[in-house]
C-alpha cells in the first residue's frame, strides 16, 4: 500500500476509553452503567431451586437397598472441604455448612463465574 492511500484515523482520546480489570486488550467508549439490585427487581419473586450438595458416592442398588437408619454412607468430600452450591441445577458457588440456631444453613464462600 502507498503512502497516498494510507487510512488516515482520528487522534486517540484516552478519556473516551475505559478498561476492563485493567486488561488493555478490552476497549469500551463512554462510561460503564452502574447495574443496582433494583434493575433486578423484575425477578425478584422468580422461584428457583437452590441445592447444596455435600458430596456423592457410586453405590450399587443391592448395596442401595441394604442400608438402614444409622447407617454411615461415604461420600467423595473430606470433612471441612467445601459444598457446591447449585442453583437449578448450575453450579453458581461454593460454601460452607453452618448452624443457624438449630438448624443446618450455607455460607457461600466462592462464587462461580459462568462461561457462556
Amino acid at each position: 500500500m502507498s503512502a497516498d492511500n494510507d487510512l488516515k484515523l482520528p487522534p486517540l482520546n484516552p478519556a473516551d476509553l475505559s478498561f476492563d480489570n485493567n486488561d488493555a486488550s478490552v476497549a469500551r467508549s463512554g462510561p460503564i452503567p452502574v447495574k443496582t439490585a433494583e434493575d433486578l427487581e423484575q425477578v425478584f419473586d422468580v422461584p428457583v431451586n437452590v441445592s447444596a450438595v455435600l458430596g456423592s458416592s457410586k453405590i450399587a442398588i443391592g448395596d442401595l437397598l441394604q442400608i438402614v437408619p444409622g447407617a454411615v454412607l461415604e461420600l467423595d468430600r473430606r470433612v471441612g472441604e467445601a459444598i457446591d452450591i447449585f442453583v437449578n441445577e448450575r453450579l453458581v458457588a461454593r460454601g460452607e455448612v453452618v448452624v443457624v440456631e438449630d438448624r443446618l444453613g450455607v455460607t457461600m464462600t466462592e462464587i462461580i463465574k459462568a462461561d457462556r
